[in-house]
């Protein structure tokens, strides 16, 4: 009987266990295919672009049309791809895109997402400088046309998108793969138990995984990346650029509402509608002038939180209708995308949803690189480190419940040194913790030049 030596035992061993897993996995997809379809439909009756370009979600691709809704750009050839799936992800990809076209122009670049959203952020900020897609679920034959169709010669997956089809068939076509402004919560630890085996062996395919903290390292090397993948690169989310337009619009916005109070409750979830409506109403007790702003995280939002205003008994006014609140307007509804950070500008205080109903909290650099003093709730485990950082720098304030929340906005509203303070430190922490954009090009430039030269 022939004996193989142990290291070749040991790579067909792991080579079967891959592939089995594989087949588990992909099987169960398959099978999960129908579910698929309901939940398109589902989200579709809540926001309609969900009923568009289905057949980009199983990389079905016609030459002739592509879809109105799609961002169109170079359908063929070979791509610097970059993949962020949603609005959060593409606004923290955004200075490393910028990067790519400025130092690649000979390069098409594609940007994938997943949410329509995205997509639309991905039109406004590059429209047709960039090819855009819907990545497709993660199905072997779909993954499949997918690198057949736009031929990527680097992947670029921003923050904690691990699907294992798609990062096996990188490596199995040859395209170097990276996972960057990469961040893993306990929680997602977590929440990749079942499938721990299976996710350990694809992200052990990537080149690099480009961490934001030293605390997001140590989680990926318990999912299972070889410490001598890891490399922490920082948060590209502090490269933000404040648009110097910021500024002036907040002048602007100021001139025309006079010296009322103002507080914004941004990135709202469903759960926390009626919290922040109980918020402003013990506020407005105080302060009968007050303006609240108010931008729900999701567009299917929009007319929900104007109709918890309307039936509150306040008036409200929106961006879309009349772009800018009047003297009488006590609340103004932001239903666009891409002007957070404006109207973060306007306001005295911001409260950063997500946070009091256990979502796991949204970004609280675009805040504090406008200087606006914030409150959130408890729950913030997708960005425990930049909190526990900005809790040392005295630039933020967590409240238990909406209580507390409610309390600590109407002392910042009361306390205008306070919130200098505040917004001093925030900034500060903005700028000190630039660097991540650099830190990232450096350690995928060679690669993007080897393969793109």
């Amino acid at each position: 009987m022939t004996r193989y030596p142990v290291p070749m035992q040991a790579d067909l061993f792991e080579r079967v266990t891959e592939r089995i897993l594989r087949g588990l996995y992909s099987a169960a997809l398959y099978l999960l295919l129908p579910i698929t379809v309901y939940h398109l439909i589902w989200r579709g009756l809540r926001q309609r672009a969900y009923l568009l370009r289905w057949d980009e979600r199983y990389a079905i691709y016609r030459d002739d049309a592509r879809g109105q809704d799609a961002v169109v750009g170079s359908a063929s050839g070979t791509h610097l791809w970059v993949h962020a799936v949603s609005v959060g992800e593409v606004n923290a990809a955004a200075p490393l895109v910028n990067a790519l076209l400025r130092e690649y122009p000979q390069m098409p670049v594609l940007v994938t997402t997943i949410t329509p959203t995205g997509s639309e952020r991905v039109r406004a900020l590059w429209g047709m400088r960039v090819s855009h897609v819907y990545l497709p679920y993660d199905l072997p034959g779909a993954v499949g046309r997918f690198i057949a169709r736009y031929q990527p010669r680097i992947a670029l997956v921003v923050e904690t998108e691990l699907w294992p089809n798609l990062l096996f068939a990188c490596r199995d076509c040859g395209i170097p793969s990276y996972l960057v402004n990469a961040r893993l919560s306990e929680r997602s630890l977590r929440g990749y138990r079942v499938l721990r085996p299976l996710v350990a062996r694809a992200l052990r395919t990537l080149r690099k995984v480009a961490s934001q903290s030293d605390a997001d390292a140590s989680r990926f090397q318990r999912l299972g990346a070889r410490a001598d993948q890891i490399v922490v690169c920082g948060n590209l989310k502090f490269d933000i650029p404040l648009d110097p337009a910021i500024a002036q619009f907040a002048r602007d916005f100021r001139a025309r509402i006079g010296e009322r109070p103002v507080w914004i409750a941004a990135s709202t979830h469903p759960d926390e509608e009626p919290m922040v409506i109980e918020i402003d109403r013990h506020l407005r007790a105080r302060w009968p002038d007050l303006l609240l702003l108010w931008a729900p995280r999701h567009p299917e939002r929009f007319r929900a939180a104007t109709q918890f205003a309307l039936d509150a008994g306040l008036q409200v006014a929106t961006r879309k209708l009349t772009r800018l609140p009047d003297a009488a307007d006590a609340v103004f509804v932001v239903d666009t995308l891409g002007e957070l950070m404006m109207f973060y500008a306007c306001a005295d205080v911001a409260f950063v949803g997500g946070s009091l109903q256990p979502v796991g909290g949204h970004n609280l650099l675009e805040p504090a690189a406008t200087g606006t003093p914030i409150v959130t709730g408890p729950h913030l485990h997708n960005f425990s480190d930049i909190a526990e950082q900005m809790l040392r720098a005295h630039a933020l304030r967590v409240g238990v419940d909406a209580q507390a929340v409610t309390a600590d906005i109407e002392r910042l509203l009361t306390e205008p040194q306070t919130r200098a303070m505040m917004a001093a430190a925030g900034r500060a922490l903005v700028d000190q913790g630039r660097g991540a954009l650099q830190r990232t090009l450096a350690l995928i430039g060679g690669e993007i030049d080897e393969y793109c030269g």
